[in-house]
């Protein structure tokens, strides 16, 4: 049986978003490994029949030491499984496993799930990934992307010339986010999904939240997602919640119900995506969009239709358009929601991603 070694940084978003990948090459067959470190979806994971192997990684962290160790723990694992392929999703397993792959000459096919802030950053730290890019994207099979700006960057900088493909982000699973009958109340409710940070926009949505509810009084404010550690306004955002101008739920395993509700999901991301999960799923169940003009997240939505878009990190742009929309009536916001489900529908269905990774790890193994 053919070996497949999948590394990411994170088991939410590998479970959350590549599920039904994972389900495919399974029932090829192909015996699939995971590195990645430990956490809640870990035990699903293994249920599904994926051989679990754990790394210690520290997203956000720069300490050389802890990187080199886990380039060793890399190359451990890819010693132990002799895989043959490697797939690799985010930037330290796409820079660090995909090096390793390199020089050990094994097959890989990386995922561009965005470039991240140390790329999109100006100064050494930035010339420094670019550099361990350059060199650990030299011989991979395939490069994914998720938009054609991160495209661009790799092309205009001689990153990874070869087989580019490019993907509707992770896709959105249709049966999951079925479209939701859009909800008749007066009360409008608006959803945050997301980590709690400020690229993320955090900041824009509490302060649209404060004007708004000034304003239309029956409104809720929810935010989905947990606080990143480094997250400097925490004070703010309970005290906001204390107060009822926002509704902080925390971590949420299953948005469903919220999205239920909801009238509109915002998401003034100003990240380096590669395509915004949150914006796909709230689509997909019926729900317009309200989101920023960063690639990644305006390539979701079609402005004046499914959604709107607004300027990054600009506050007074998102309350006026959170404020248009509340003046819509409710069959446009209705429609806008329907539109939005039918071009998820057209162009963003996660089977499309599922299919084109079958066929570029057949073109690899020789499957």
């Amino acid at each position: 049986m053919k070996k497949i070694l999948i590394v990411t940084n994170f088991d939410v978003g590998l479970y959350n978003f590549r599920k039904e990948v994972l389900e495919a090459l399974l029932a090829v067959p192909y015996e699939l490994h995971i590195a990645l470190p430990d956490g809640q979806f870990v035990p699903k994971l293994k249920e599904m029949g994926c051989i679990f192997h754990e790394t210690e990684l520290n997203r956000r962290g720069k300490n050389p030491l802890q990187e080199l160790s886990l380039m060793k723990q890399y190359r451990q694992i890819i010693k132990e499984v002799r895989p043959d392929v490697v797939l690799t999703y985010t930037i330290k397993p796409n820079l660090y496993a995909g090096s390793l792959c390199r020089l050990m000459k094994i097959p890989y096919i990386t995922n561009i799930t965005g470039l991240g802030t140390a790329v999109e950053g100006d100064g050494i730290l930035q010339h420094m990934t670019t550099a361990v890019y350059r060199f650990a994207m030299k011989k991979v099979s395939c490069l994914f992307f998720q938009n054609a700006s991160n495209e661009q960057y790799f092309v205009k900088r001689k990153i990874g010339p070869g087989r580019h493909v490019m993907l509707p982000g992770s896709g959105v699973n249709l049966e999951r986010y079925a479209y939701l009958e859009y909800p008749r109340e007066e009360k409008c409710e608006f959803l945050f999904i997301s980590r709690v940070m400020k690229e993320k926009g955090i900041e824009q949505y509490l302060e649209t939240a404060q004007a708004v509810k000034e304003k239309y009084p029956q409104t809720e404010f929810h935010i989905l997602g947990f606080c990143e550690e480094d997250y400097e306004n925490r004070d703010k955002l309970m005290q906001l919640n204390e107060q009822g101008i926002v509704q902080f739920h925390g971590m949420i395993e299953d948005i469903h119900p919220f999205l239920k509700r909801s009238q509109c999901t915002i998401h003034p991301s100003f990240y380096p995506e590669g395509m915004s999960n949150v914006c796909l799923e709230s689509q997909a169940s019926g729900r317009p969009v309200i989101t920023t003009r960063r690639p990644g997240c305006a390539d979701t939505i079609e402005d004046g239709v499914t959604g709107f878009l607004v300027h990054e990190q600009d506050a007074a742009d998102l309350i006026r358009k959170v404020e248009h929309f509340l003046e819509m009536p409710w069959e446009e916001r209705a429609e806008m929601g329907r539109r939005a489900r039918v071009r998820m529908e057209e162009k963003f269905d996660r089977k499309i991603v599922v299919e084109k990774y079958l066929h570029e790890i057949a073109a690899v193994v020789g499957k």
